[in-house]
């Protein structure tokens, strides 16, 4: 997948092509459903799809006070962009002087002159881009007539409760992953490098791998999840790439630990050297909240029934 900062420098074999535009944070499946169009309308037009998105998070700009925490920032929002099918993003540097471009600059400016889109997919609930916030459906249909660009409206998607992104923080701040892998379409995903931690785990017996702090992707409530852990130095086929783990996510208040972090211990494996790697874990279930213990053997008791009930949700057999 193609990444550019500038609709001016948009690729040749980019334009022309069908796009969209959003935050996109998480890709959940209300965005997945306009991307699918997306690719739809792409594939009968025989072009290229583009995701136009911002970067930082407009409201981080506007009103920081309010900014939520990204679910799936920046290189992690792009890596889930691709592996739904999009050719290219355009990620525009968000500051205070572009909000004060009018809506209609925005849309000729990005979509006709810079991507010569054919194609603009949205979804219905579209509104409030541009300054003053007054970019909306109605006015992309406009612009499109003007402009010899079709507008494709997609209705909004969901169930009971609608599919949006405050949905998966809100699930994810309480620690429901498998309510937000509902929403998603997928496990929450987490990425970063492996690095040094305190050494405890292995003096436990559960050597544990430990994120850096600079990782990309929401971090749950504390507690301990099943989840994936997959090695991305390694090749597709390497049969060590994708990995059964245990996840702790917590200050390891039976040390009295203050620094919180995320760690995994992958079933049944001692023999890994992780550190260094680049990894993405992916949470599929939350089995207990974080506990403090009154002794390192009851700790140890529980992180051997956490390995169980891991086994259980993972479908993976005792060794």
């Amino acid at each position: 997948m193609q990444r550019w900062n500038s609709p001016e420098r948009t690729p040749k074999d980019m334009r022309p092509c069908v796009a969209t535009f959003g935050n996109f944070d998480g890709v959940h499946r209300g965005h997945q459903a306009i991307l699918d169009r997306l690719t739809e309308e792409a594939r009968e037009r025989g072009v290229p799809t583009v995701a136009v998105t911002f970067d930082p998070h407009p409201v981080q700009v506007l009103h920081p006070e309010r900014a939520p925490e990204l679910i799936a920032p920046g290189e992690l929002r792009d890596e889930l962009l691709a592996e739904v099918g999009v050719d290219g993003v355009l990620v525009i540097p968000f500051t205070a002087e572009f909000a004060q471009t009018s809506a209609e600059d925005f849309v000729v400016q990005t979509f006709v002159d810079g991507l010569a889109a054919t194609c603009l997919v949205v979804g219905a609930d579209t509104k409030g881009f541009g300054a003053g916030y007054t970019g909306d459906v109605d006015l992309l249909r406009e612009l499109g007539r003007e402009h010899g660009m079709d507008v494709v409206v997609v209705d909004d998607v969901g169930d009971d409760e609608r599919w949006s992104s405050s949905a998966v923080r809100r699930m994810l701040a309480e620690g429901d992953v498998a309510g937000a892998a509902g929403v998603l379409g997928r496990p929450h995903r987490v990425i970063g490098e492996v690095v040094h931690g305190e050494h405890r785990g292995r003096e436990l017996g559960y050597p544990t791998a430990n994120m850096s702090r600079d990782s990309l992707g929401l971090i749950p409530a504390d507690g301990v999840y099943a989840g994936w852990l997959e090695r991305r130095d390694l090749p597709a086929e390497d049969p060590d790439r994708r990995l059964p783990a245990a996840v702790s996510v917590g200050t390891n208040p039976t040390f009295d630990g203050h620094r919180r972090v995320m760690e995994s211990y992958v079933l049944d494996r001692t023999d890994l050297d992780l550190y260094g790697e680049q990894v993405a874990v992916e949470l599929v279930a939350r089995i207990r909240p974080t506990l403090r213990f009154e002794s390192v053997e009851q700790l140890v008791d529980a992180m051997g029934a956490d390995v169980a009930a891991c086994r259980e949700v993972l479908g993976v057999p005792s060794p």
